[in-house]
Formats: structure tokens, sequence, C-alpha cells
């Protein structure tokens, strides 16, 4: 298969397979809801060629995250800034086990 061939996307998790009305139904949303959390840039989803919003499905999985703590009662700017807030410490840990572990192998190659 060639980057070219449209099937290489298919497992593609940045790709923006999604248009805002597939989007939202996926999540059981609304549109709206999908505009306020790009307002607050939680995502920022891409544009096809004509102008239309598109989404990936890592920017769904983010979505879902903001929509859970919305039903719970949370204000959309606040729930946003809490996924923001999440994703930074997944990252962060993240990154302190890729020191740990590159420490551990330079401390057993000194030994």
């Amino acid at each position: 298969m060639t980057a070219e061939d449209p099937l290489s996307r298919i497992d593609d998790d940045d790709y923006p397979a999604y248009t805002m009305g597939r989007a939202a139904e996926l999540l059981g949303a609304t549109p709206a809801f999908l505009r306020a959390i790009g307002e607050a840039r939680l995502i920022t989803p891409l544009r096809s060629e004509g102008g239309h919003r598109r989404y990936s499905r890592y920017q769904l999985k983010i979505a879902a995250r903001a929509r859970e703590l919305v039903d719970q009662g949370m204000p959309v700017e606040a729930a946003c800034r809490i996924v923001i807030l999440e994703d930074q410490l997944e990252e962060a840990r993240r990154i302190n086990e890729e020191h740990r572990t590159a420490a551990g192998s330079h401390h057993a190659a000194d030994a």
C-alpha cells in the first residue's frame, strides 16, 4: 500500500475523517458542543477544502472525555481545562518514564 492509497489512512488516529455531524452523532452530542470545545481550544478541527470542520479519532476521544465532565454538570470551559491538564499530566508522565528507562539502561551499562 502506498502513501497515496486512501486505505493507508484507515488506522490513522490523526486523520480528519469525521464530519461535524458524524462526530456529534458518535459522541451523542450536538454540533454546538463541538463548536464550544473548539472555541475553548480543546480541539482544533481541520478544515476540508470547502471549509467544513473535520475531526480525527484522537480529537473525538478528547471530546468524549470533555462530554463526560459536562454530563456531570461541569461548565464546558472548566471541562476543557481539566482535559487539557489531564493530557499535559499524561505527557509529563510518559516523558518521565522515558527518562527513567533511559537512565536505567545507562546505569546498567556502567555496572
